[in-house]
């Protein structure tokens, strides 16, 4: 089992943006390497035959065709229900 050096692990705190104490320090080497060592059991399982899955509950998307479709709005009837209208146009606060 190779366990993690202390620049590995200090490196690897920095790019989490983690605060580690000696203590730490001086005990996460051998727990990551050991938790490493069990995700590496993996390698071992042999996944030739079978198929990927990218869907496991059965489920299958419902979607419906796209229609186009005449909007016969007039703008009077869109503007209607603005809390605030300028030269029939919508008004908004400034966005800059």
């Amino acid at each position: 089992m190779s366990v993690i050096s202390r620049e590995e692990l200090l490196k690897l705190a920095q790019l989490a943006r983690l605060k580690l104490t000696e203590e730490e320090i001086s005990r996460l080497p051998n727990e990551l390497s050991v938790i490493l060592e069990y995700v590496r059991q993996l390698d071992k399982v042999d996944t030739s035959g079978l198929e990927p899955t990218y869907q496991v509950t059965g489920l299958k998307n419902i979607t419906r065709t796209d229609e186009l479709k005449e909007y016969q709005a007039k703008p009077a009837e869109l503007l209607k229900n603005a809390p605030a209208v300028q030269a029939n146009q919508f008004k908004v606060k400034r966005v800059i």
